[in-house]
């Protein structure tokens, strides 16, 4: 794909993504048989459309999103692997009842040479071999292709395995003689009964095996495992050439004029297979009924093993359990070869706050991730107050693109499954803590000002007219309305803190005079439906929708910005705001927390100058963008060249007039819903540690209505301050 992409044939997005669909397409008519393969292909292509699909895609970005997810599902065959040796070496042990000393056959060649490195059957050899179980391995040599003789062996030897390798007609003597103890193959599809297709001469294995009370596993991954079809009747068989027979080395040793038949596989029935051997256990026979012979119900046998994702249906089911969530991330094979090791030396712990979601630190010997699940209900109250639960399709997309845009400041989304509404994420690793935490504790953080003005300037601009054609911004804006979240905002935050709602709590009874002439106050009210319409309707950029200090986790070097499940198109002047106003929380909250030993000085000045820091370093850095893409000769959709172009009479000016306007309208939206957000947090349902940890009652009413105060006039009259230095000097009074 690397080669072709760089011909002139494929040069887009949309080309590669057409050449790797047809080239696995063809792959997976070569081995009709085998089901594991269309599952790797089938996930490739599905890999290359979307990346395809992605705004700003490229060729070259649509082959490194196919390389990524080959290397992906590489790595999660190899712990599935991994898994199925660790599984198999216990159940032949168990069959056999011999702890040291096994001695066992198997066919064709399921190693490292046919999987990612470790193995299916032949990895059950291998991990009995480490744990010095293993005595002896016999391969047949698996006629006509020799499979056994060719690539068996070789792995046998170059591995050190004691192994002999015999002919297939052997085999059954073999058995006789007392020398083997158990069987393992691989399989190319398994069907619903436990019916198994595998190479040619697996059915005669299983036959002799069944005779002479020998007990024959089968090893493969779940993958492998088609409940589609109930018995083996249903395989397609692939037929090979025959030359394969009349042939040897290139030279016939058949007579002309015979007839061949050489079909590459056969199939075993379930009833011959003592058990088979997943990544999620080993699925054993049934009792037989009446008149019937024992099989297996591997559809049973997977959805007890995945009961969190019901595979057959593919419906949302609540992570509320540890082993339902385990068996659920076993599922997504490249989170679990990250996190490594098998699912019983996973630790799974709840670190949300158990407000709305489900959220999860699932811990591997290898590494640690965090899921993320959606509710169809606010789980803190119930299914009395049902929730949307798209806002977990919007929350991805948001961390997505926000990495994508700001990779610095944002953490790694590995995937989004939308049929179960979770997100597997990066977990962001200690001494990262919440933002507000550490402001709480008094901890200063020398670069969050330059980080968040990063943040805020390259998230908010490139999803904005300003650098987005029309017909892509209306349709990112019709794909990215947050409704059931939005209506929560506006209900918290555009309307109960301003009249008698039941959620609204405050510091009583030192502000309660406070608090009843907010709800007198006319000019409040004015303020706060004009700021809803603008929330409402003003559609300008991607907001995260929720950007507080609760909402990042920094160091002092290092500042990440999560939990973007309001994130809507709204105004940007929002997102700005909201993050001021904690910040602004914070400093007002410092008198409540100084003492005798520490009077918060330090951390006063501080809040200072990172709350001017933050919006001037914004305003430098978002004009920077739109500067820069005006030098590029980029199209600006807001300003389009016709009017503002350089080239044309008084358009440069015209622009820098634009400019100034924009930017004077998007400081006075920002300290208008910075004051709103700062009055909800102090009467309205969701309060702040930075307030609400000040122990004594009356310094934090003292601290609050001095914060309430200037929260009121930068709502009421934005235009009043012309920057953030004179906003900062009514702060101060």
């Amino acid at each position: 794909v690397t080669k072709q992409a760089s011909d002139e044939a494929i040069s887009s997005a949309a080309d590669v993504s057409a050449y790797v669909t047809a080239a696995l397409q063809v792959l997976v008519t070569s081995r009709p048989t085998a089901v594991n393969l269309a599952d790797a292909c089938n996930k490739l292509t599905q890999a290359a459309k979307d990346a395809a699909a992605a705004r700003s895609a490229t060729a070259a970005s649509v082959v490194e999103a196919v390389v990524e997810a080959a290397e992906a599902y590489h790595q999660a065959d190899l712990a599935i692997n991994q898994a199925i040796g660790r599984y198999g070496a216990e159940a032949l042990a168990r069959a056999t009842g011999k702890s040291s000393g096994l001695r066992v056959m198997t066919c064709c060649n399921t190693g490292s040479l046919a999987t990612s490195g470790y193995g299916t059957a032949l990895g059950v050899v291998r991990k009995l071999h480490s744990d010095n179980l293993l005595e002896h391995v016999f391969a047949t040599e698996t006629r006509p292709y020799n499979q056994g003789s060719r690539l068996t062996a070789y792995e046998l030897v170059y591995e050190n395995i004691p192994g002999t390798l015999i002919c297939d007609s052997m085999a059954a003597y073999k058995m006789s003689l007392g020398e083997v103890d158990a069987i393992v193959v691989g399989a190319d599809r398994v069907t619903a009964n436990g019916d198994t297709a595998n190479k040619i001469g697996t059915y005669a294995l299983a036959v002799a095996a069944q005779f002479h009370k020998i007990p024959f596993f089968v090893a493969a991954p779940a993958t492998s495992i088609d409940i589609s079809m109930a018995t083996g009747a249903e395989i397609p068989i692939e037929q090979r050439s025959s030359q394969e027979i009349t042939h040897s080395f290139g030279n016939q040793v058949a007579a002309d004029g015979i007839q061949v038949w050489n079909p590459a596989f056969d199939v075993t029935p379930g009833s011959l297979i003592h058990g088979i051997i997943t990544e999620f256990g080993v699925a054993y026979k049934t009792s037989p009924e009446a008149g019937k012979e024992a099989s297996h119900d591997l559809q049973s046998f997977l959805k007890s093993h995945t009961s969190a994702v019901k595979l057959a249906t593919n419906t949302f089911t609540p992570l509320g359990d540890s082993d339902v969530l385990k068996s659920y991330v076993q599922t997504k094979v490249e989170v679990a070869a990250f996190l490594g090791g098998d699912p019983c030396e996973w630790s799974t712990k709840e670190v949300g706050d158990g407000n709305i979601n489900f959220v999860y630190l699932i811990e591997g010997p290898s590494n640690s991730i965090v899921v993320k699940q959606a509710l169809p209900y606010v789980r803190c109250v119930g299914e009395s107050w049902p929730l949307a639960q798209d806002r977990a399709r919007l929350e991805a997309e948001a961390l997505m693109e926000e990495a994508r845009l700001c990779p610095a400041h944002v953490p790694k989304v590995w995937l989004y499954d939308d049929a179960m509404k979770t997100i597997f994420m990066r977990f962001i690793e200690p001494p990262h803590i919440i933002l507000r935490k550490g402001l709480c504790q008094g901890v200063i953080y020398p670069h969050l000002a330059e980080h968040m003005a990063e943040f805020m300037a390259s998230t908010l601009f490139h999803t904005s007219r300003l650098a987005m054609s029309e017909i892509d911004f209306r349709e990112a804006v019709s794909k990215r309305t947050n409704v059931a979240m939005c209506a929560i905002t506006e209900q918290v935050i555009f309307l109960e803190p301003y009249g008698i709602a039941e959620n609204n709590r405050h510091t009583s009874p030192e502000l309660d005079d406070v608090v009843a002439a907010l709800r007198q106050d006319n000019e409040a009210k004015q303020a706060i439906s004009q700021l809803k319409h603008k929330f409402v309707e003003n559609c300008e950029a991607f907001l995260h929708g929720d950007l507080h200090t609760g909402s990042m986790m920094c160091t002092p070097e290092s500042s990440l910005v999560i939990d973007p499940e309001f994130a809507y198109y709204g105004p940007m002047g929002f997102d700005i705001g909201s993050f001021l106003a904690n910040l602004f929380l914070a400093y007002f909250s410092q008198e409540g927390h100084a003492n005798s030993d520490n009077q918060r000085t330090e951390m006063r000045d501080w809040l200072k100058v990172t709350i001017i820091d933050t919006w001037e370093l914004f305003l430098a850095k978002f004009l920077a963008l739109w500067n820069a893409r005006v030098a590029d000769g980029a199209p600006i959709a807001a300003y389009p060249d016709l009017l503002f172009s350089a080239q044309i009479s008084n358009g440069a000016e015209a622009l820098a007039n634009a400019q100034k306007h924009y930017m004077k309208n998007l400081f006075k939206d920002t300290i208008a819903f910075m004051g709103c957000e700062i009055i909800r947090r102090i009467v309205g349902i969701a309060h702040v540690e930075d307030l609400e940890s000040i122990a004594d009652q009356s310094k934090r009413a003292a601290c609050e209505k001095k914060a309430l105060s200037f929260a009121r006039e930068m709502m009421v009259n934005p235009e009043s301050v012309q920057d953030i230095r004179a906003t900062m000097e009514v702060a101060e009074k």
